[in-house]
């Protein structure tokens, strides 16, 4: 009767658990799909409700097309950043990360400290806007990567070394033994291994990156480095808003990022519990 019991409430949880997601993550997709291919007047009226008229092709070409494709500019310019800062996080936190984990010093204390306080403390508008127009980086695609990889460096240095620390030492004296100079033991033998966590790093923050509205909205003003999702405002007045094309420009932008969850879901999973249980 016990086991009977536990399998009854066990089918019970995931019955219960799959109807909160349904609730929390499905309905709106599927709010924000109905909205994006309904009439502009149909959409006006905000109701859950189904399209009387699917108007999905000429919605997609209208918001393609607006101020003269400004949403295909908007994701050259998101891709470029998410792949630049990426690219940087993943170098610069696994070399972060190996230092701390492999070297130590008197000084680790001191960057690991810095490291927790990039965590804790949040970024100052106006004094970083400063420092970008000092460096002449405001307004521009590359002093966007840089900030992005200021913003992430901290999570990204954490969870490399966390993950550098289940890898046993023996492998760097190996190497070391065998005449391999310090960049050729990090390059040649401790990255490959970091597959796992740099798989996750790429997922989580590539997502977080391209999803961003307020960094770009504050570091990089100018329609010729709109991201996708500063592409919200063009259907948006104080008087008049097109909200099929609004919802249809938010699926366009949504879509990507979940495409990439999607598909890396056990990857994503499986880095952050590798790394969180060795270490």
């Amino acid at each position: 009767m016990s086991l009977r019991r536990t399998a009854a409430r066990r089918r019970n949880t995931g019955i219960l658990a799959l109807l909160v997601a349904t609730v929390l993550f499905i309905l709106p997709f599927v709010f924000i799909l109905f909205m994006a291919v309904k009439t502009k007047q149909e959409a006006a009226l905000f109701l859950f409700t189904w399209p009387s008229e699917w108007h999905f092709w000429q919605n997609l070409v209208d918001v393609v097309q607006t101020r003269n494709y400004m949403l295909l500019l908007a994701y050259f310019n998101s891709i470029v950043i998410t792949v630049g800062a990426v690219t940087l996080l993943v170098i610069f936190g696994a070399m972060v990360g190996y230092v701390l984990q492999r070297r130590p010093s008197g000084w680790n204390k001191v960057i690991y400290a810095c490291v927790l306080i990039g965590l804790m403390v949040p970024p100052a508008i106006v004094p970083t806007i400063w420092v970008l127009q000092g460096l002449g980086l405001f307004k521009t695609i590359h002093g966007m990567i840089l900030i992005q990889v200021a913003y992430g460096l901290a999570f990204s240095v954490l969870l490399y070394r966390s993950f550098i620390g289940t890898i046993p030492r023996d492998l760097d004296e190996a190497a070391i033994i065998d005449g391999a100079k310090p960049w050729q033991v990090f390059f040649k033998v401790i990255l490959p291994l970091l597959k796992p966590v740099t798989v996750t790093l790429i997922v989580v923050q590539s997502i977080a990156i391209f999803n961003d509205f307020t960094n770009p909205l504050y570091y990089l003003p100018g329609k010729e480095n709109v991201t996708v999702q500063l592409t919200l405002f063009n259907f948006q007045s104080q008087f008049q808003s097109q909200y099929n094309l609004l919802f249809m420009n938010i699926l366009l932008v949504t879509i990507p990022p979940l495409l990439v969850f999607i598909f890396f879901n056990r990857q994503i999973v499986a880095g952050m519990t590798s790394g969180a249980v060795k270490g």
